[in-house]
C-alpha cells in the first residue's frame, strides 16, 4: 500500500466524498431546523395554597390543587390570618403537568425553577443573607384515582437574593421586590403521567426558621422537560449514525490490521476517537421509555465527557504527528534527493542528498512522535479537566439520583465553586483553541519550508505533492472550523431559547445547532477514518516491494542515503 487514502485518491473521487458529506451536514441541520420541535418547553405553574387543619400534619397527606379531591384553599394571606390559621398550617400545591394533560417519558427530564413573590413591608423587611428553608414533597401516580406515591421528600435551603428597586416608605409598601430564579428541582427521566408538589414554609421564631424573609404572597415555578418531538428526532438521528460509524470503523481497523507492520501512534488514536463516537451514538435512550432511569443524565454526561476528552487529545497528537517527519510531508525531500515511503498511512522516511543533513535525527524523530508518552503535557492537563468536570457533575447530578431536590448553586460556597468552574473552564476552552490554532499554523508553516524542494522533481511528481498539501492543509482548516463551531454551539445554547421566521417555516436556531453540530462530528470522524486508511493504489512509478517505495536520485552525484 501506497500511504492513505487522502494521498492516492483521486481529485475527483475526493470532491464526490465531499460533497457527499456537505450535504449530509446540511440535512443535518434542517432536520434540527424545519422538522425538529424546540428542544425544550417551559412551563409556569403558580402554587395553590391550601390548608392543613392539624390533624393530617403527622402522617402522609397528599394536597391536590384541583381535581374531584381537592384540598380546602386560601387566596390571600389575609384571609388566612382572619380565620386565624398559621403559616405551618399552609400547604403549597403544584400538580404537574397543568389540567387536562399528562407527562410522558418522551420528555426524558424535569428541571423546575423556584421564584417567591414576596411583597415588601416596613416592619417585615428581608434580612441580609436571608435563608428560606422548604419541607418539600414529591409524588407520582400514573392515572387520576388512585393514591399517590412518594417519590422524595427533603428539608432545603435556598438563599433570597432580592432587590427593592424603589425607596423603601409607607407609601410603597406593597410592592414587590425583584428576586432571583432559584434552583428547585431536576429528576432524570419522567416515567409517570403525573407529579405533585406539596411544599410547607415552617416558621419556628426561636430557631431562627424563616424568619426575616419578607411577606411571601405567592410562589411561582417554571418546569423545564425536553420536547418529545425532539426527542423522537434525537433518538432517530443517534439510531441511524451508530451503525454508520461502527461500519467505517470495522472498516478501517481490517485495513490497518491487514498491513505487515503494527499501527502508528496516529492509527490507533482514530481508532479511539472512533470508539468514543461510537459509545456516544449508541441510543441507549430508547429504554428510557419503558424504564425509569434517573441516571441517564449522569450517563449522557459521561459519554460526552469521554468523547470531548478523546477529540481534544486527538487534535493535539493530530496536528503534533503532522508537525515531525513521521507524516506524509517528510517524503517531501528537503533537496535534492531520494524519496522513501514506507507501507503506513501516516509516516515515512526521507533519503537526504544534502551531507549535511542527517537521517539519524528524523529517525529519532519519529521514534519518539510514534509514542502517546511525548504528548502528556499536551494531553495531561486534558485529562485533569476533564475529570475535574466529572466531579463537579458527580457533586450535583450523583446526589441528585438520591434527592431530586440537592442543588450545587443552593449554598454560597457551591455558588462560588460552581461559577469557578465554569470559568476556569471556559478560559480553558479559549486558551486551547489558541494553542490548537497555533499548533495548526506551525503545520502549516512546516508545509511551506517543504514546498522548496518542489520545483527540483518532475511536472507529474510536483503537481501530485502540490495536491498532497492542499488536501492537508484544506483538512486542517476543517478542523479548526470544527472546533470554532463547537465554541459558537456552546454560546448560543447559553442563550434563551430563540428561533427565525423564515418565509413562512419557523426555524428552531437551538434545535437546528443540536442536530448540526452532532452531525458535524459523526461526518468529521467518518471522514478522519476513511481519508486515513490505508491505500490500496500505486501512485505513478512508484512501484511497491514489500512495505517500501522508493525513488532514486535523478542527478549524478546525489547521495542516497536510506533509513528502511
Amino acid at each position: 500500500m501506497a500511504g492513505a487514502i487522502i494521498e492516492n485518491m483521486s481529485t475527483k473521487k475526493l470532491v464526490i466524498v465531499g460533497v457527499t458529506l456537505l450535504l449530509f451536514q446540511a440535512f443535518a441541520f434542517m432536520v434540527g431546523g424545519l422538522i425538529a420541535p424546540s428542544p425544550t418547553t417551559a412551563v409556569h405553574y403558580l402554587a395553590t395554597k391550601c390548608v392543613d387543619t392539624g390533624k393530617h400534619q403527622q402522617e402522609t397527606k397528599w394536597f391536590m390543587p384541583w381535581g374531584p379531591n381537592q384540598c380546602t384553599k386560601l387566596r390571600t394571606f389575609d384571609e388566612a390570618m382572619a380565620k386565624k390559621i398559621e403559616a405551618n398550617n399552609i400547604v403549597f400545591a403544584v400538580h404537574i403537568p397543568l389540567p387536562n394533560k399528562e407527562m410522558s417519558p418522551w420528555f426524558q427530564f424535569m428541571l423546575v425553577i423556584l421564584q417567591f413573590d414576596i411583597a415588601f413591608k416596613m416592619y417585615n423587611q428581608i434580612e441580609e443573607g436571608a435563608m428560606a428553608t422548604i419541607d418539600v414533597g414529591l409524588a407520582y401516580r400514573d392515572d387520576t384515582v388512585s393514591e399517590w406515591t412518594e417519590m422524595a421528600h427533603s428539608f432545603e435551603q435556598r438563599k433570597l437574593n432580592c432587590n427593592f428597586t424603589t425607596t423603601k416608605t409607607f407609601e410603597n409598601e406593597g410592592r414587590y421586590y425583584e428576586c432571583d430564579l432559584l434552583p428547585f428541582m431536576e429528576v432524570g427521566s419522567v416515567a409517570h403521567k403525573y407529579y405533585l408538589l406539596n411544599i410547607r414554609l415552617p416558621v419556628n421564631e426561636r430557631k431562627k426558621i424563616n424568619v426575616g424573609i419578607g411577606e411571601i404572597k405567592d410562589i411561582r415555578f417554571v418546569g423545564i422537560h425536553q420536547n418529545g418531538g425532539f426527542t423522537k428526532v434525537w433518538f432517530a438521528m443517534k439510531t441511524f449514525l451508530t451503525p454508520s460509524i461502527l461500519i467505517i470503523m470495522i472498516w478501517y481497523w481490517r485495513r490497518i490490521t491487514l498491513m505487515s507492520r503494527p499501527p502508528v501512534l496516529l492509527e490507533k488514536v482514530i481508532l479511539a476517537l472512533g470508539i468514543s463516537m461510537t459509545f456516544i451514538n449508541i441510543p441507549v435512550e430508547w429504554f428510557s421509555i419503558g424504564f425509569n432511569w434517573t441516571w441517564m443524565l449522569l450517563f449522557g454526561d459521561i459519554r460526552q465527557g469521554i468523547f470531548y476528552s478523546m477529540l481534544l487529545s486527538f487534535w493535539i497528537i493530530f496536528c503534533g504527528e503532522h508537525l515531525m517527519g513521521t507524516t506524509l510531508f517528510a517524503t517531501l525531500a528537503l533537496g535534492r534527493g531520494q524519496v522513501k515511503m514506507c507501507e503506513s498511512s501516516v509516516s515515512a522516511n526521507k533519503n537526504f542528498a544534502q551531507p549535511d543533513l542527517h537521517p539519524t535525527k528524523n529517525l529519532q524523530d519519529q521514534t519518539e512522535r510514534n509514542r502517546f508518552s511525548v504528548y502528556w503535557k499536551q494531553v495531561g492537563p486534558i485529562v485533569f479537566g476533564s475529570f475535574c468536570l466529572f466531579i463537579f457533575d458527580m457533586c450535583e447530578r450523583g446526589v441528585q439520583l438520591t434527592n431530586p431536590f440537592y442543588s450545587i448553586w443552593a449554598s454560597d460556597v457551591g455558588t462560588e465553586l460552581a461559577m469557578a468552574f465554569i470559568i476556569v473552564a471556559g478560559i480553558c476552552a479559549c486558551l486551547y483553541f489558541l494553542f490548537l490554532c497555533f499548533m495548526v499554523f506551525q503545520v502549516f508553516r512546516n508545509i511551506s519550508g517543504k514546498r522548496t524542494s518542489l520545483p527540483a522533481m518532475s511536472k507529474a511528481r510536483r503537481l501530485h505533492y502540490e495536491g498532497l498539501i492542499f488536501r492537508f492543509k484544506f483538512l486542517m482548516l476543517v478542523t479548526l472550523t470544527c472546533a470554532a463551531m463547537t465554541v459558537i454551539f456552546f454560546i448560543i445554547s447559553q442563550v434563551n431559547e430563540g428561533h427565525w421566521h423564515w418565509g413562512e417555516h419557523t426555524v428552531q436556531v437551538n434545535s437546528a445547532f443540536f442536530t448540526g453540530i452532532y452531525g458535524m462530528w459523526n461526518l468529521y470522524v467518518f471522514a478522519i477514518m476513511f481519508l486515513y486508511a490505508p491505500s490500496h493504489k500505486r501512485y505513478g512509478d512508484e512501484q511497491t516491494s514489500g512495505q517500501c517505495i522508493t525513488v532514486g536520485p535523478r542527478f549524478p552525484g546525489e547521495r542516497r542515503v536510506s533509513l528502511a
